[in-house]
């Protein structure tokens, strides 16, 4: 029974003319709201003749309780948020029966909480019942009259107590305030997507089986080779030193792969040209052709050659592939520049004969300008 003023609150009766009342405890909130009332009944009964105590009175039945109100649905999560503010307490009710409980917001998405509903007021106390009237007191007995040798009156009778007033109800309890909706949950982010898996690296070869195939050094040049210059006349750029330059008859297996280096200085006039050639006795196993080189004075110039036997026996059957590279450095500005070449001779090698390695060059002309010599030369097999 919240906010009732004292004019509106119930009237007590104790269910005599005669008795009064008197209420005590009013507390007022500084808010206007009232917050406490207790009340208290006191009745008087003028005198009258004693009677008989009155029977007690029968108590009053309590009141029945509310029923509880249904939950609400849950409602889809939200995004979380800040917490709503606390509502306000509502003002305790005084025993009251219990309201339905007020519906539960929808549940959203973890947002932002919503405010806490209300209290709702409790009921107020339900008035005490009446007190019984008291009996009326029973008349005095007469007294006896006087026998002889003086012998005393009977006692007169006790009046009947009188009957004890019915207990009050219970007040029914306020209703409770109903719960705030939940804020909506944020939504989640997106997921990355995964990286792609590396390729697997190819397989190594398996190694050789053994016997393996022998390796080692053929040839060494120990001095200078013979300068050619001034002529048109093939000469070999190879001179004497240690070692062979020769394998014999069906000494060649297929796979047997040879190199062979060479270095050494070069001068050339303006517009000359050289011609190199690999050569194993009269055959020749690779040829350069004629290169133009021009106006250099004491260049290095250097000169690598591989070769490897593809097929063994006789003219037309043997094969052997040969890829030689010529550079030289030009000492007026440190650039590099020369030539490769590259040929398979498979109709003029024969593996079952003795063949002698030679490598030779040739002028373009017999310009007294035109010089080169080697001073390094090394052959080696490879495999």
């Amino acid at each position: 029974m919240p906010n009732l003023p004292i004019s509106q609150l119930p009237l007590a009766s104790s269910g005599q003319p005669e008795s009064w009342m008197a209420i005590v405890n009013y507390d007022v909130d500084p808010s206007g709201i009232t917050n406490k009332i207790y009340f208290s009944s006191l009745t008087e009964q003028f005198s009258g003749s004693t009677g008989t105590s009155g029977t007690s009175g029968t108590s009053g039945i309590d009141g029945t309780s509310g029923t509880s109100g249904s939950n609400g649905t849950d409602g889809s999560s939200g995004t979380s948020g800040t917490s709503g503010s606390n509502g306000t307490d509502g003002t305790s009710g005084s025993n009251g029966t219990d309201g339905s409980s007020g519906t539960s917001g929808t549940s959203g998405s973890n947002g932002t909480d919503g405010s806490s509903g209300t209290s709702g007021t409790s009921g107020s106390n339900g008035t005490d019942g009446s007190s019984g009237t008291s009996g009326t007191s029973g008349s005095s007995g007469t007294s006896g009259s006087s026998g002889s040798n003086g012998t005393d009156g009977t006692s007169g009778t006790s009046g009947s107590s009188g009957t004890s007033g019915s207990s009050g109800f219970n007040g029914t309890d306020g209703s409770s305030g109903t719960s705030g909706t939940s804020g909506s949950s944020g939504t989640s982010g997106i997921e990355g997507t995964s990286g792609t898996s590396g390729s697997s690296g190819t397989s190594g070869t398996s190694a050789p089986t053994p016997p393996f195939a022998l390796v080692y050094g053929l040839f060494a040049q120990t001095a200078d080779s013979t300068p050619i210059s001034a002529t048109t006349v093939e000469t070999s750029l190879i001179n004497g030193g240690v070692g062979t330059l020769s394998v014999p008859a069906n000494g060649f297996s297929v796979g047997d792969s040879f190199r062979a280096d060479f270095g050494g200085i070069i001068t050339a006039a303006n517009n000359q040209t050289i011609d190199l050639r690999v050569k194993s006795g009269s055959v020749i196993l690779a040829d350069s052709l004629a290169q133009p080189i021009t106006n250099i004075t004491n260049n290095v110039w250097s000169l690598s050659i591989n070769f490897t036997i593809r097929a063994t026996g006789t003219t037309g059957v043997a094969s052997i592939v040969t890829l030689g590279t010529f550079n030289y450095t030009k000492t007026v500005n440190g650039t590099i520049e020369g030539f490769s070449f590259n040929t398979v001779n498979n109709t003029t090698f024969d593996t079952t004969i003795n063949n002698t390695l030679d490598v030779t060059l040739q002028w373009g002309s017999a310009n007294v300008g035109n010089t080169i010599y080697s001073d390094i030369f090394v052959l080696n097999k490879i495999y």
